[in-house]
C-alpha cells in the first residue's frame, strides 16, 4: 500500500494524482500547555471602510474578521486583504493548474469548470454572493475567484481522534495537521479568519486569503471540525466540501448537530472528518456521494494500527503506526503540549502547511503555519481565542462609532 494513502481509504478508489494529506487528533486537554497561552495582544492594521471587517496582526500572524450580510462580509475580505486574495488564486490556479495539467494531461481550468457546473445547484447562494463580492473588491474576475474556492475538491488529506482515558482531565483538545504543497507558498497568504454572519453562528478558521470555506475550523458553540480526503474525484454532484463544513459551522451547536447536517447534505467526493465539541463529544466519519458510516471512539477497524480506547484514528500506514505507538506511550497523561509533540514528524510529513489545536470549552486556538523553509511543526505555535477575537471586533467598532459621532457633535 501507498505510504500515503489514508490507512482507512482502499487503494481501489484512489485517484491520480497529488493527495492532500492531513491529521486530526482530538485529546484532552491538562494542565499548562505552555505554547502562547492567554490573552495576546492584538494590533489594528485597518479597518473596512464600510464598516465590516478588521484587519488585526497578533504573534506576528494576520487576522481578518468580517461580519454582516454575505456581499458586506465578501467586499472587506477583499478589501482588507487584497494583495494576498490575488496572490492565492494565482498560486493555486495557475501554478498548481498549470503543472497538474502537465502531469494528467486535461486542462486544469477544464476540470474546475466541470466542478463548477455540477456543484453550482447545490451551493447555499449566501456563498456564492460572498465569493462574488470578494473576488470584485480583490480586483480579480468572478470565475478565478469562484475556482480558486473550489480548489480543495481536487486535493485530500488524513486524520486521528483521542479522548477520556486517553488523557488528562476530560476537557477536549482537538488537534489537525495539514500536510498540502508546502512548496507553493501559499503559507504566506495564511490568515486566522473570524466570520460573524448575521443570524447565524460566529466561526473561526484556520485558512487562507481568498477562501471563504474551511477545513479545520471552531465556532461560538464550541464545535470543531476538520477534514480529511478520499478517493471519489468526479463525484462532484453535491456541496463543495469546503462549503458544506462552513454550513456545519453556521448552523449547528454540537457533534449530533453537526453529523445530521453532513447525513442530510448532498455530498460530492470521499471524506473523512473529525469533530469535536464542549460537551466532550467527538466522532470520525467516513462519507462519500453515496454512504455516510460513523466511526465511534475506540472502534477497531482492519485497515488501521491498534486504536486505544477514545480513540478515532484515520491516517496514513506508516505515520498511523507512529501515531498510534505515540497514543499509546502517553495515553492517560496527554496536554496540548504532549499533543504538539505527538503530532511532529513523521506523523507530519515533509510538506507540513499548518496545524490547529483546538480546546473547544474554552474557544481557545493554538496555531503553526510553515515557514519559507520549515514545516509547521517545526514553528511556534501563536495562540487565538474565538471570544476574546469577536470582544475585540465589536469594541473597536463601538469606539469607532463613538468617535464619528462625536466627530459629527463638534
Amino acid at each position: 500500500m501507498n505510504r500515503d494513502v489514508p490507512a482507512l481509504l482502499p487503494t481501489a478508489v484512489l485517484c491520480a494524482g497529488r493527495l492532500m494529506a492531513c491529521v486530526f487528533v482530538i485529546g484532552i486537554l491538562g494542565g499548562s500547555a505552555g505554547w502562547a497561552e492567554g490573552p495576546q495582544a492584538i494590533e489594528l492594521i485597518a479597518r473596512d471602510p464600510a464598516g465590516h471587517g478588521l484587519l488585526c496582526r497578533s504573534q506576528e500572524k494576520t487576522i481578518l474578521i468580517v461580519a454582516g450580510t454575505p456581499r458586506e462580509m465578501g467586499t472587506a475580505h477583499g478589501t482588507l486583504l487584497r494583495e494576498e486574495a490575488k496572490r492565492l488564486v494565482e498560486r493555486v490556479l495557475y501554478l498548481v493548474g498549470g503543472a497538474e495539467s502537465i502531469q494528467s494531461g486535461t486542462w486544469f481550468l477544464d476540470r474546475i469548470a466541470e466542478i463548477e457546473r455540477r456543484t453550482l445547484s447545490h451551493t447555499p447562494e449566501r456563498f456564492l454572493a460572498e465569493c462574488d463580492a470578494l473576488a470584485e473588491a480583490a480586483g480579480v474576475s468572478t470565475r478565478d475567484g469562484r475556482y480558486a474556492n473550489l480548489f480543495p475538491e481536487r486535493f485530500h488529506c488524513s486524520g486521528v481522534a483521542v479522548r477520556g482515558k486517553a488523557t488528562a482531565d476530560g476537557s477536549v483538545v482537538h488537534a489537525r495537521v495539514l500536510d498540502y504543497m508546502r512548496d507553493i507558498h501559499i503559507q504566506d497568504c495564511a490568515a486566522v479568519v473570524v466570520f460573524m454572519p448575521e443570524g447565524r453562528n460566529t466561526w473561526m478558521t484556520l485558512g487562507y486569503a481568498g477562501f471563504i470555506g474551511t477545513v479545520t475550523a471552531m465556532n461560538e458553540k464550541g464545535l470543531a471540525i476538520g477534514e480529511m480526503g478520499g478517493g471519489g474525484v468526479g463525484d462532484w454532484d453535491g456541496v463543495p466540501m469546503t462549503y458544506l463544513l462552513r454550513d456545519v459551522m453556521e448552523r449547528a451547536s454540537t457533534v449530533d448537530e453537526a453529523l445530521d447536517i453532513l447525513r442530510n447534505s448532498p455530498r460530492t467526493c470521499e471524506y473523512y472528518y473529525v469533530l469535536s465539541d464542549k460537551w466532550r463529544s467527538i466522532a470520525g466519519v467516513h462519507a462519500d456521494a453515496r454512504q455516510m458510516t460513523v466511526l465511534q471512539p475506540g472502534e477497531q477497524h482492519p485497515q488501521l494500527p491498534f486504536v486505544p480506547e477514545d480513540t478515532v484514528l484515520m491516517s496514513g500506514p506508516d505515520r498511523a503506526e507512529v501515531l498510534s505507538d505515540r497514543l499509546q506511550q502517553h495515553y492517560g497523561k496527554i496536554d496540548v503540549a504532549t499533543m504538539i509533540e505527538i503530532i511532529k514528524r513523521p506523523v507530519a510529513m515533509t510538506s507540513n502547511l499548518h496545524n490547529a489545536v483546538f480546546a473547544p470549552e474554552t474557544l481557545d486556538m493554538w496555531f503553526a503555519d510553515a515557514g519559507r523553509h520549515t514545516v509547521a511543526c517545526d514553528e511556534p505555535y501563536s495562540h487565538a481565542n474565538l471570544a476574546d477575537l469577536v470582544r475585540f471586533y465589536k469594541s473597536t467598532m463601538a469606539d469607532a462609532a463613538g468617535a464619528g459621532r462625536r466627530a459629527v457633535g463638534r
